[in-house]
C-alpha cells in the first residue's frame, strides 16, 4: 500500500536542442533565455546514477528458467548458509587431521625413546607400512 501523497502529473512538451535534435523535458522545469536571444527553452538536467548491482547470479538463473519467487528466496536464504556450514566443516577436518598428525608424531617418538631399541624397530616397522 502507498501511504506516499500523490505527485502531480507532469506532461512533458517537445523542445528543440541548439544542435537541432528535439527531446521531451518536463513543463515545469524554469525556461532558459538562450544566449543568441533564441526564444527560452526549458533547462534539461541529465542525471545519471551509477550502483554496481548486487550479485543475484542465482535469481537471475531461476526467474530465467520460470522458477517462482520461493526458488528465489530459498537460493538467496539457503545460498550463504551452505557456504558458511561447507566452511565450518572443511575447518574441523583440518583441525581433526592435525590433530592425528600431531597424535601420530607423538606416539612414535614416546615409543622411540622408552622402547630402546625395540621400540626403535617398532617405530620403523609403523614407517615401513605406512610407505606401502
Amino acid at each position: 500500500m502507498d501511504y506516499l501523497p500523490a505527485q502531480p502529473q507532469q506532461h512533458p512538451v517537445v523542445v528543440r536542442l541548439p544542435d537541432g535534435t528535439y527531446t521531451y523535458a518536463p513543463s515545469t522545469l524554469p525556461a532558459v533565455q538562450h544566449p543568441t536571444g533564441a526564444p527560452p527553452m526549458p533547462q534539461v538536467v541529465h542525471q545519471h546514477i551509477h550502483q554496481a548491482p548486487p550479485d543475484r547470479t542465482i535469481q537471475r538463473v531461476a526467474l530465467g528458467s520460470g522458477v517462482g519467487a520461493g526458488t528465489v528466496a530459498a537460493g538467496v536464504y539457503f545460498g550463504p548458509l551452505l557456504v558458511g556450514a561447507l566452511t565450518a566443516i572443511a575447518a574441523n577436518l583440518l583441525i581433526l587431521t592435525f590433530l592425528a598428525v600431531v597424535c601420530a608424531w607423538g606416539v612414535v617418538t614416546v615409543v622411540r625413546s622408552i622402547g630402546g631399541p625395540e621400540g626403535t624397530a617398532a617405530a620403523k616397522n609403523i614407517a615401513r607400512a605406512r610407505k606401502r
